[in-house]
This record gives structure tokens, sequence and C-alpha cells, in this order.
């Protein structure tokens, strides 16, 4: 079985206006076996806010909002599963050869939440395998959420976003750190990674914070572009 057979459905959350982005993660899908089909793998169109509602920026907020009402629809549709994919996920070459063996795991254990793609650098293991973890964990681009959580977590990221900022209980803050401090008032939800991790950040211009200078000018934009996309090329080898 397939990750995306074990899952009731996967969401990629993405900007209608990023063309580039939409297309880069579709072939990326393609060729891991997770083609984009209705009711089983879509686009999520991504929410942007007009303003940053007290999150550190407009994006972050629209980031936060979008992975909130994915998680709220899934909810709706009572789904037991769903894979949330960020529009710049990269995933790694031995993904396919490993995805038997991580389904077999997640059946056989009582999870929450599931990270496949994280950066952190991590003992190394003989084959890929899913690992318990406590500790903070950045980045959502590629991860898992059990209905068996869809209450409580729904209900706490409501609260967040609800917040002012520095709030001593946690204000608006970005999608991870949310997740982090979920993970951290509820220590009894039971967190997964992948070790080694199977999917990372593809280099892309982020729409979640302020722009690079070389992202604002028409004739430098192209270039990075190509820069970014023969970095992804070299880092496909992992």
């Amino acid at each position: 079985m397939k990750i995306i057979d074990y899952f009731s459905m996967a969401r990629v959350i993405s900007l209608p206006t990023r063309a580039d982005r939409r297309r880069e993660i579709t072939r990326e899908l393609v060729r891991h076996g997770m083609p984009l089909e209705p009711g089983k793998v879509e686009f999520f169109d991504a929410i942007r806010p007009e303003d940053d509602g007290g999150f550190p920026s407009v994006g972050l907020h629209g980031c936060f909002v979008s992975h909130l009402e994915v998680l709220k629809q899934s909810r709706s549709a009572g789904l037991a599963r769903v894979l949330h994919i960020e529009d710049d996920l990269q995933i790694s070459r031995g993904f396919g050869r490993c995805q038997e063996a991580l389904v077999d795991q997640l059946r056989g254990t009582a999870w929450d939440l599931v990270y496949f793609g994280h950066p952190l650098q991590l003992p190394p293991t003989l084959v890929p395998m899913l690992i318990p973890y406590s500790d903070p964990i950045k980045y959502t681009h590629f991860f898992g959420i059990n209905r068996s959580i869809f209450d409580r977590l729904i209900e706490f990221l409501e609260q967040i976003r609800r917040r002012p900022p520095g709030h001593p209980d946690g204000g608006p803050m970005s999608p991870d750190g949310a997740l982090t401090t979920f993970r951290a008032r509820n220590p009894g939800v039971v967190t997964l990674i992948a070790n080694p991790s199977l999917g990372w950040q593809r280099s892309s211009r982020t729409d979640c914070h302020s722009q690079d200078w070389f992202d604002c000018i028409p004739i430098t934009r192209g270039l990075a572009a190509l820069i970014r996309r023969g970095r992804s090329r070299l880092s496909s080898y992992r």
C-alpha cells in the first residue's frame, strides 16, 4: 500500500496566482505516484488575507488559516486521515521504495501526527522508518493528521488566531510553531517523524515573508528562478 492509499485525502496548499509552483508540485506528485485526482489529491486554494491579523506577516497569516481550513474541511467530510502538502515540497527519490514499510508502521501504531518531511538531522537508520519525536519541528510542507486530534487541534488553532500577539498562552504564529505548541501542551499526542526526512522545501520565491530584493525586479527575478531550479535538481539526488 502506498502512502496516498493509506490517507483519506491529500490537500496541496497553493495560491492560485502561483502557476510556477503549481506546475512544479504537479510534476513532483506525478513523479512519486501521487497525481492530482478529484477527491484524493487536490489543490486547496490558499487563502490570502487582506492584513497580517497580528501574525508576523500577511503570508504567514494566510498559511496559518489555510492549514486550519483544510483541517476543518477534513473534519466536515468525515475523513480519517489527511495529508497536508505545501506547493514548494520536494520529495526524496527514496520515497517510493519505503512507502509500504511506512504504511505498515502507521497501521500498527496509534499515531496522531506524522511528519514525512522536516529539516532534522537524526542518527542514521539502516532503512527509512518512522520514529517517535517530542521536540519542536520546523516546517509544515509534508505531514499527516489523524482524526483522533481533529477537534482538539482545530479549537487550539482557533484560540491562537483570536489572541493578540505576544499572548502568554500563545498568540498568532506560524503553523509549525502552532503545531509544536499544541504538542507541548498535549503531551499525550503521539508524533512520528520519518528518519531520514523524505521531503524538504524546494527552493522558490516565498509568499510567506518579505521578498528578497532580487524577486522584486523582473530581470533578476527570472535569473533567481533559474538558480533555484538548479538547486532543486541537485537536491533531488538525496
